[in-house]
């Protein structure tokens, strides 16, 4: 299987899993501050599949790639969290809705520094 097919596997697992802890958490915390733990669990999901799976030829270690690919899903999140802000706060999104578009705007972002500086081949 191919780098994109596994990249977006994992990709929509992490999602879920950042999703799923969101809507746990949601009731308990702002709806950003339930984001930043939905991204810091699903960030375990996203690495482990991506250093498995997705880019499982990297040529870098595994401390590299843990180091690289926290830069790399911090920018994601940065991303992600400004979406997410904007459309919540802004445009006044229902919380799952801009989630979910937040999460598919930073994936792009989060792809290429994947596989080009954080699993560099």
């Amino acid at each position: 299987m191919n780098t994109g097919f596994w990249f977006l596997a994992v990709g929509v697992a992490a999602a879920l899993t950042h999703m799923a802890v969101f809507a746990l958490a949601q009731p308990y915390l702002w709806p950003e501050a339930a984001n930043a733990l939905g991204f810091g669990v699903a960030f375990f999901v996203s690495f482990s599949g991506h250093r498995l799976l997705s880019f499982r030829d990297a040529a870098t270690t595994v401390g590299q790639s843990f180091t690289r690919f926290a830069v790399t899903a911090l920018a994601g999140f940065a991303c992600n969290e400004i979406v997410f802000v904007l459309l919540l706060r802004g445009l006044h999104w229902p919380s799952l809705l801009a989630l979910f578009c937040a999460l598919v705007v930073a994936a792009g972002q989060t792809f290429v520094l994947s596989r080009f500086w954080a699993f560099r081949r």
